[in-house]
């Protein structure tokens, strides 16, 4: 039978098997919030080089970083450190928000500013989630141009990045989860996957890519990414600051609180999906990879902090299944829904999600089972004959067969709760009518206290591990046999 082409499925994967068409950014745009040496690769050589030659690159570049150590393989020292730091992003995400903080000091919000600020806070965060991240890098929904141009345009005042660039990322995560590859790789550490990523220059020998080839034919895609530069700055800078210059006289209060202040805010909030959401919570639907459910980072995110859900499940429109979790992005989703904005909510069947559920559930079961004791197992025990077994019991005290299988009870002679005298009664011989409810119907316990005095089985006795079944089996045939001569006797 003819096996798949690995080479050939990774191409279609990364969407180099085919033409895809060519986005350029105006200025440094298309770069913001990104990381040139990993992407700039799919955003132009995509576009005419073939699958082959791309490969050939790749090639090349994994040989020349085997034979020199990047940058960020080096250790950090006062003469290289400055060459560490992706110096863009640096200023974006961090010296922008500080400057902004610093001069808060001087330019006190007005609770209307405060208003508007929480109220943009809302539109750019829910953009993200339901709009960059569910709709453009999951497919999770479909929506009509007008709620598309509203996640474009407040998306982008997030200033997380073009549509093209976020999601393209974020596919390589997903594809690539937990490994070198994986833009956030939780496994780097809590500060690593929240910022560091950014701010820290990436090992191209480790780039990778995701078929996009759906983004860049989405036109409100290519246009946002052409002119993500100026729609960050109008929609992210100057549209609170005229806003609130229009409203409340407070040009300078929108700027800095509702703009850059805010904008902080929702890439922090952004952040905690790949860190906080990897680190704290539980793993109801798989523990391979490292993404987690917990309330406070649904809190904190609209609602995406039900990641181990996500990661396992990632084309459905919720995060949160049950009703009284936190996603007011499944929420939002839901209600344009209704309005007849968005369509096609896609929800993996509840069989699906109760399989991933249960066989978690019994993984865990199957740990905590490999750390106790029952007893050897009876392929590994010796098989005895009659004649063996009443050869070995004239030798030693304590042999009582039970449901096929010999146990030696000396040990237990003192701490049975019946008594010495009733275990010594048992002493070579046969037991297990006895045991099992011929003078005691025993516990579940009793049973699994049994399993760890087993030395041997039986000849053609029938053994199985279950004694505990056995009793009730033979429990349940008494009760009929009593009943049905009752029955006769009447």
């Amino acid at each position: 039978m003819e096996s798949v082409d690995i080479t050939e499925a990774n191409a279609v994967a990364a969407g180099t098997n085919k033409q895809t068409k060519r986005i350029v950014a105006s200025g440094i745009g298309g770069r913001l919030m990104g990381t040139k040496a990993m992407t700039k690769v799919t955003a132009e050589e995509l576009a005419r080089d073939s699958v082959a030659e791309v490969l050939k690159k790749d090639k090349e570049l994994r040989e020349k970083y085997e034979r020199e150590k990047h940058i960020s393989e080096q250790e950090w020292t006062w003469e290289n450190w400055h060459k560490h730091i992706n110096w863009l992003n640096f200023i974006l995400v961090l010296f922008f928000p500080a400057l902004a903080i610093f001069s808060s000091y001087w330019v006190r919000p007005s609770w209307n500013t405060a208003g508007l600020a929480l109220f943009l806070y809302c539109l750019s965060g829910l953009s993200i989630t339901a709009g960059y991240h569910r709709l453009w890098s999951h497919r999770a929904y479909d929506c009509n141009d007008g709620l598309k141009i509203f996640y474009a345009l407040f998306g982008a005042a997030a200033i997380e990045g073009s549509i093209k660039w976020w999601s393209h990322s974020h596919r390589i995560h997903h594809r690539y989860t937990d490994t070198h590859r994986d833009p956030y790789d939780a496994r780097k550490g809590f500060w690593y996957s929240h910022m560091g990523w950014m701010l820290l220059v990436p090992n191209p020998k480790y780039k990778a890519r995701a078929d996009i080839s759906d983004l860049v034919d989405d036109w409100i895609v290519r246009v946002q990414h052409r002119h993500y530069l100026s729609i960050m700055l109008v929609m992210g800078l100057l549209l609170p600051a005229v806003l609130a210059h229009y409203l409340f006289n407070d040009f300078w209060g929108g700027l800095i609180y509702a703009g850059i202040i805010k904008s902080f805010v929702v890439q922090q909030a952004t952040f905690c999906v790949n860190s906080l959401a990897h680190w704290i919570g539980e793993q109801p639907f798989d523990d391979k990879r490292t993404p987690r459910d917990h309330v406070l980072t649904a809190l904190v995110t609209f609602g995406e902090g039900y990641h181990n859900f996500h990661h396992e499940f990632p084309s459905d429109y919720r995060n949160a299944l049950k009703w009284y979790q936190y996603d007011p992005t499944k929420v939002f989703i839901w209600i344009f829904s209704k309005l007849g904005m968005a369509y096609n909510l896609k929800k993996f069947s509840q069989n699906a999600i109760d399989q991933g559920i249960l066989q978690q559930k019994q993984k865990k079961l199957d740990e905590m089972r490999s750390k106790l004791n029952w007893g050897p197992q009876l392929c590994d025990l010796p098989i005895w004959d009659k004649e063996k077994f009443n050869e070995e019991a004239s030798k030693r005290k304590g042999l009582i067969i039970i449901s096929g299988i010999v146990h030696d009870c000396s040990t237990f002679i003192t701490e049975h709760p019946g008594g010495q005298a009733l275990v010594r009664t048992s002493f070579g011989k046969d037991a297990t009518v006895a045991f099992n409810g011929g003078v005691y119907a025993h516990s579940n316990a009793a049973h699994n206290l049994l399993a760890t005095l087993r030395v041997a089985v039986i000849q053609d006795s029938g053994a199985t591990t279950n004694t505990y079944g056995r009793q009730l089996e033979y429990l349940a045939k008494s009760e009929l046999e009593k009943a049905e001569k009752k029955t006769k006797a009447n």
